[in-house]
């Protein structure tokens, strides 16, 4: 064979672990034969072995190797295969040729070299396949310790809650409120209470109170069911006497029927006044006070005073049920109230805003009634409100006057609910609440001013309040009282303001009528008309006119002259008199603060009022006021000078006797009138 040949030959490698040994044996014949190969020729070593098997174990052979050895072993064989590659390339430098033994022994020795590095190659790839399924199975051992480690941790975190539960349990006997040890040893058998087992052993005393409780329980129970039996027993007793009652009652009930016409002959209605008394059971606290209060004070001072109640007493009744029982009724109604309410289209914020404020401002249904009867005949009625969400009162005024009093003329706004009871007391307007929590109430729901309502619902006077025993302090200095002894200590002041209070307003309507001035009432007036003279001005800047004040105005006519009196007219009349402010139209145009005379005109009906105050109480004080303002004028006209460029007679000849015409730098004429003489002096 050639060397071609011999190159295209390849080893039979045989893997495996039962050829371990085999690959023992040629590394040996390998060792060998390398150095058969140079000693003999080719064919001497076809002919020495022709089929040449080499069976190893790399990983074996691994075991017994150095890693550091391999890699000196590395270097070296590369230094070493370096070199043959520089001598072949110097030998090939030098001529010779291809098949040169000397090239191609360092060519086997190169392919010796690079059989080697393969191998080692090998041995490293194997070497580091080892470490990385070293590394694996270290990782893979750590991965289950620190699982283990992980079912431990959850182990103790579960027995710590454990633990916590057991040391926070509670049993039953906690929640038992056992009687006291003292208690315990005193009252309890020795056979229960054991004191020498329970007095050194807490567990021991805990079940032995415990027992002693369960038996007092016992005891309790069958007491309990002696007093069913016994409560049975008195149950049936007051049944059979309720049976008894009730078959009187049809007896009783005729002789209240035909007594009836002796009460109204005696004037003792006991039936009706005993059906208010059942009627005033329902009644708010606040109107139960006044309806109490108004009838002893009519059965004391005032037998011409009628107490009655007004309104739905059905609806009363079911206000004053428990909530929780109108719950119970309304409950088989929920289910179909709330599908309704599915169907209906979400109402808007203003109607929501709506059903809040009517529902704020809600009134009882019942309602008190209060007449009070003047001896000319006239009644006022006063109907008493109660707004139950607010804690207030509120009343109403309708005034029934005798026949006579209808005349034509327009008096009607003396008699009006929203003027007729202003100012009982000083500064008790009643256009506000006197309550200081419905301020906070009224800001949920967007109220104003609890004025707009007041017509609608009523005026929450002060007095009002004090007659329902509800007080609202406005200052520290005041007493506070309320319920019924506040009621009784304004009750009798305040009937008889309300009594002065109608008297006082029809004088005025009997007056107006005879007068035939027109009144109109309120700041709106006021504010058109007088506000914009300018003989008012200082009226206004004083202060002295406020919107609660009734207005009029009054016009005195003689020959050309027109003297026109704006009347301010405080609700409180005749206690507090009207105040006028003058202007005369008469060669021009004055008034009181550009004439001294007219000043001193107005000075005579406001400074001078108790000349003019009459007989008590005073109730014509408007009309002298008026009169007495006519005959200042009559003096004022007669006492002008006449200009003597006019001929013919005066036009107010002198009728009225007067000692001097004027006086002093300002002239003043001479108002004051001394009655016993008949005649006109200055002041």
């Amino acid at each position: 064979m050639s060397s071609d040949t011999l190159k295209k030959r390849k080893s039979k490698v045989l893997r495996g672990e039962g050829a371990v040994q085999e690959m023992k044996r040629g590394r040996v014949e390998g060792d060998q034969q390398v150095s058969t190969y140079e000693d003999l020729g080719e064919i001497e070593l076809l002919q020495f072995k022709l089929f040449e098997i080499r069976v190893y174990s790399e990983e074996v052979e691994l075991d017994s190797r150095d890693a550091k050895q391999d890699y000196k072993q590395f270097k070296e064989s590369c230094d070493s295969l370096a070199n043959l590659m520089s001598e072949i390339q110097n030998l090939k430098a030098n001529g010779a040729k291809e098949g040169c033994v000397e090239v191609e022994q360092k060519r086997m020795q190169s392919c010796i070299l690079f059989m080697n590095l393969k191998k080692l190659n090998r041995l490293t790839h194997i070497r580091l396949k080892r470490g990385r399924d070293q590394t694996h199975e270290a990782k893979q051992r750590v991965d289950v310790l620190h699982l283990q480690l992980q079912n431990l941790l959850y182990e103790v975190l579960h027995l710590q809650k454990e633990i916590s539960k057991c040391l926070e349990f509670k049993s039953k006997h906690e929640e038992i409120d056992l009687v006291p040890e003292e208690e315990f040893y005193k009252d309890a058998p020795p056979d229960i209470s054991r004191p020498n087992l329970t007095k050194t052993d807490s567990h021991q005393l805990t079940l032995a109170r415990l027992d002693w409780e369960l038996e007092q329980r016992k005891r309790l129970a069958e007491k309990y069911k002696e007093s069913l039996s016994s409560k049975e027993k008195i149950q049936k007793s007051i049944e059979v006497k309720k049976e008894h009652l009730s078959s009187l009652q049809p007896g009783l009930t005729a002789i209240m029927q035909a007594s009836i016409p002796v009460q109204q002959y005696l004037s003792m209605p006991f039936e009706q006044t005993q059906k208010q008394t059942e009627v005033a059971r329902h009644l708010p606290p606040p109107l139960y006070v006044l309806f109490v209060q108004a009838n002893a004070y009519g059965e004391a001072c005032d037998k011409n005073l009628i107490v009655s109640i007004n309104g739905d007493v059905d609806e009363a009744k079911a206000l004053s049920k428990p909530q929780e029982d109108s719950q119970d009724d309304e409950s088989d109604s929920d289910a179909e109230e709330e599908q309704e309410k599915t169907k209906r289209r979400r109402a808007t914020t203003g109607g929501q805003l709506d059903d809040k404020r009517r529902e704020m401002l809600k009134r009882h249904p019942l309602s008190l009634c209060i007449d009070l009867k003047c001896k000319d005949g006239s009644i006022l009625y006063l109907y008493f409100y109660y707004l139950m969400n607010l804690n207030i009162m509120t009343v109403k005024t309708k005034v029934s006057i005798p026949t006579d009093l209808n005349t034509t003329i327009s008096g009607g706004d003396l008699l009006k609910s929203d003027t007729l009871l202003s100012c009982l007391y000083a500064g008790d307007h009643g256009g506000e609440t006197p309550n200081p929590a419905n301020r906070y109430q009224f800001d949920k729901v967007s109220i104003v001013c609890f004025s707009d309502y007041v017509e609608e619902l009523g005026h929450p006077y002060m007095w009002v309040q004090n007659l329902g025993g509800l007080q609202f302090p406005v200052g520290a200095s005041e007493s506070v009282c309320s319920g019924s002894s506040l009621s009784a200590s304004q009750m009798e002041k305040t009937m008889k303001l309300l009594k002065r209070r109608l008297q006082s307003r029809l004088a005025l309507h009997r007056q107006f009528a005879s007068l035939g001035m027109f009144l109109s009432t309120g700041c709106v007036y006021y504010c058109m008309h007088v506000c914009d003279l300018p003989y008012t001005q200082h009226v206004t800047d004083a202060g002295l006119a406020k919107e609660t004040d009734l207005y009029f105005m009054g016009v005195v006519e003689r020959g050309t002259a027109c003297l026109q009196a704006a009347v301010v007219l405080n609700p409180r009349y005749p206690e507090v008199s009207p105040l006028f402010s003058l202007s005369l139209s008469w060669k021009g145009e004055r008034s009181g603060q550009t004439d001294d005379n007219l000043r001193a005109m107005e000075s005579e009906v406001n400074v001078f009022k108790n000349e003019l105050q009459g007989p008590h109480p005073g109730h014509q004080l408007l009309t002298n006021q008026i009169s007495r303002l006519c005959v200042c004028l009559d003096v004022y006209l007669e006492t002008e000078g006449q200009d003597d460029g006019v001929e013919g007679p005066r036009e107010f000849p002198r009728e009225k006797m007067c000692l001097r015409i004027v006086r002093g730098p300002n002239r003043l004429k001479p108002f004051k009138y001394n009655h016993p003489q008949g005649f006109f002096s200055h002041r």
